[in-house]
């Protein structure tokens, strides 16, 4: 897959960064996979006339989406086990399903389809959590999307690690394999604190100093996960966390619904991050994140689509509008999580969360050129008062029409480039022959 050397020229430039801005008669200039200038499309066209010019008249060119929070592989579990509370849905269905399945090729194909999906719906990045990193780092980087590759750490056995040094010692391997790689980076990624113990999450804490990367957990999901911790420990999970040393600006809190004030004091005052899940959330029952109040105190938030098991979809900007939605539900306040703080949270917001706003998140020279047109002719989105109100309320993932990763195009007019779609479906046909056999026995 080679990078592009192009002049885009979209009817709208949506950059992101400077935030609030829209450009209009502009054009974006990338080469050698980077985005070199934004300036006005005439001006661009006379000073690049040795370039490609790819003209999308009716789109609006933004960043690509951000997923800061997926288990892509589980795209094969889709639809296994509906309607029930997290506790049900994982320990009598999604666990047992995992013990008997998951295995490299599970990872890689479930995976394969998840990057379908994705990027088919305009996220240029993902962040994983499940077993064989090694396979979904792998997998991203044959297909052309980015990857914050979790290195999954549970104090249990699995498929992938028998115990918590087995766990480390892998990731770490997975770790210093990818280092460098142009679109891959790895975060370990604990469970969470009922899953792992307070000595290992310190370790963890150690690592993640020791090898300059970040730490995704997911964090107070419900409250009864609260109310346990509260019986075991004496201490709600977050405390745990602080304790252990993970609460600063490396960690990536994952759901966080069972937030007290004093947690969104701490979690501000240690530059800390939250990855917002709202329709997992809102499906499983699990509770509502207090996502004006984190903003208001400064607070990083990102946007995730949790696995396709518990969402069902892995729509990030159907889940950008459920955030936006959700917020002013649950403030009371119509003004709460505008659309183009929403956008920010699926971009920017997701690129500071995985530490790689230097190199993503918005349209700004200098940065590599992950970016997807929407196309916004259609007539669900007309008129056009504002591109960014459109894009938040009434587009669609459907209307997403071309991708590009560091410059390359995986997806032109609606087709994916870097994989092919029937075979990751035939694929996942054959998985859910497998398991759906074996469920009815």
């Amino acid at each position: 897959m080679t990078a592009t050397d192009c002049i885009l020229v979209p009817r709208w430039v949506i950059p992101v960064m400077p935030s609030g801005i829209v450009l209009n008669n502009h054009a974006v200039v990338i080469t050698n996979g980077s985005i070199i200038e934004v300036l006005p499309t005439a001006e661009a066209l006379q000073k690049h006339r040795d370039l490609e010019v790819i003209e999308r008249p009716d789109h609006a060119l933004l960043p690509g989406f951000i997923n800061a929070h997926t288990h892509a592989a589980m795209t094969l579990l889709r639809g296994l086990a509906d309607d029930l509370p997290l506790q049900t849905w994982l320990e009598e269905h999604i666990w047992p399903a995992e013990g008997a399945w998951v295995s490299p090729d599970f990872v890689r194909d479930g995976t394969r389809l998840a990057i379908a999906e994705m990027l088919l719906g305009g996220t240029t990045c993902f962040n994983d959590m499940y077993f064989f990193p090694d396979v979904i780092a792998e997998t991203a980087a044959e297909t052309g999307i980015r990857c914050s590759a979790g290195l999954i750490v549970i104090d249990v056995p699995t498929p992938w690690a028998k115990d918590f040094e087995e766990y480390l010692t892998k990731g770490i391997e997975v770790h210093d394999r990818f280092k460098g790689h142009p679109l891959i980076t790895t975060v370990f990624a604990p469970h969470s604190p009922y899953m792992v113990a307070p000595e290992h999450l310190e370790r963890i804490a150690t690592l993640t100093n020791e090898l300059d990367t970040k730490a995704q957990i997911h964090v107070a999901e419900t409250a009864t996960e609260v109310e346990q911790s509260l019986e075991a420990h004496g201490k709600r999970p977050l405390e745990i966390i602080s304790e252990a040393k993970l609460l600063g600006a490396q960690l990536q809190a994952v759901h966080m619904t069972q937030l007290t004030d004093d947690e969104i004091t701490s979690l501000s005052a240690a530059a800390a991050n939250v990855i917002h899940c709202p329709e997992s959330n809102l499906k499983l029952a699990s509770g509502q994140c207090r996502v004006t109040d984190l903003l208001a105190a400064g607070v990083n938030v990102a946007i995730g689509t949790d696995g396709a098991a518990s969402n069902n979809d892995l729509d990030m900007l159907g889940e950008l509008r459920s955030a936006a939605l959700l917020a002013k539900g649950q403030s009371g306040d119509a003004a709460s999580l505008p659309a183009e703080q929403a956008l920010y949270m699926a971009t920017m917001g997701g690129a500071i969360a995985l530490g790689i706003a230097e190199t993503t998140g918005s349209i700004e020279p200098g940065k590599a050129a992950d970016m997807i047109c929407i196309d916004l002719s259609a007539p669900a989105t007309q008129p056009v008062y504002n591109p960014v109100s459109t894009i938040v309320y009434a587009a669609s993932r459907d209307q997403v029409s071309d991708v590009w990763v560091a410059g390359v195009q995986l997806v032109k007019d609606r087709q994916l480039l870097s994989l092919d779609a029937d075979d990751a479906m035939a694929q996942a046909a054959a998985w859910h022959k497998r398991i759906a056999g074996a469920e009815q026995e």
